[in-house]
Formats: structure tokens, sequence, C-alpha cells
């Protein structure tokens, strides 16, 4: 897949791309076995995902999978993925859905200066030898790196209630 360099109305490019910066070294700990090859086949967010019904699994690499105790079927996971073959450059962005640009920050599109994916999925199986985590549907590319999992904590993951914190949460996909 080519990655395109054709901008939008409305869209913006940064000062600087950041896939130019060398200031920070990953170490990915695996790839996801989807059932998209193509990006125009690839759901847009997790919702969609699970909508499709394709399961999909998290292949860890040897190294790593020590790491995997702990977790169990059931559990609910958050997967980081390196979505490699996003543009790293734009400010603003011109969602397909919205009428005007937004800024990146407030969009879940891959596009960002750090393209790392935050994907929040349900381990069907899990064989840690194998380090194979069988799960409910994802939204990336086959083949998409893992930078990191971790585990969805309801106490620590649902954003608190009341004034102080400004009532329900809101938001939107990209």
């Amino acid at each position: 897949m080519e990655k395109s360099d054709t901008i939008r109305p409305g869209e913006q490019t940064l000062a600087i791309d950041p896939a130019t910066l060398a200031d920070a070294q990953l170490a990915f700990i695996g790839q996801i076995a989807s059932p998209w090859s193509r990006r125009e086949d690839c759901p847009k967010n997790m919702r969609e995902a699970r909508l499709r019904a394709r399961p999909a699994a998290i292949l860890i690499a040897a190294p790593f999978r020590p790491a995997l105790a702990g977790l169990a079927a059931g559990q609910f996971l958050h997967v980081l993925t390196w979505l490699g073959q996003a543009r790293r450059d734009l400010a603003l962005q011109m969602p397909r859905h919205a009428s005007q640009p937004r800024g990146t920050f407030a969009l879940r599109s891959p596009v960002r200066p750090n393209p790392i994916g935050l994907h929040l999925v349900r381990i069907l199986a899990i064989d840690s030898a194998e380090g194979r985590i069988d799960i409910d549907g994802i939204d990336v590319l086959d083949a998409t790196a893992v930078v990191d999992l971790k585990p969805f904590f309801e106490t620590a993951d649902i954003p608190p209630a009341g004034p102080f914190f400004g009532g329900s949460p809101g938001g939107e996909d990209a």
C-alpha cells in the first residue's frame, strides 16, 4: 500500500515531518493477524470491526511471551499498534464526515505525528506458549506491528463522573 500525499481542502501540514526525526526507539513485540489486506476493506474503527464479526489475532514474538502471564480469555485489552503506512505530517485534517477541518489531536485518525493505534479488544482465547491471542476483531491491516499491550481496568479506564470532571465524556471516531 502506498502512502498518499494528497491533501484534502482545508488540511494543513506540520512545519516538520515527524517521520524525519529520530528521537525515540520502539521495540515491536509482535504483529496483528487480521483479515484485512487492503486499506479500503479495513474497518474505520473498532465498532465497525465488531459489526463485521471477523476475528483476528495478536501474534507475540518469542522473547515477549513471558509477559503474557496473567492475561485471560474474556478480558479486555488495549492494543497499541504502529500504523507505519499512515502519513505523519498533518496538523489539520478534513474528515470525510465533517464540514470543517479539525486538529489531528481531536481525531482518532491514523494520520498523526506518531502513528500509534489504540484498540480495545476482547480476548477470546490465549496460548501464551505460542504467543497467540485470539481477539474479537481489529481495525488494522494484516501484519501491522504491535507496540504494546495493556489490560483494561474499569477502575482506571472509565472516566469518573461528577462536576470536577465535567460530567459525561464525549468524542467521536474519525
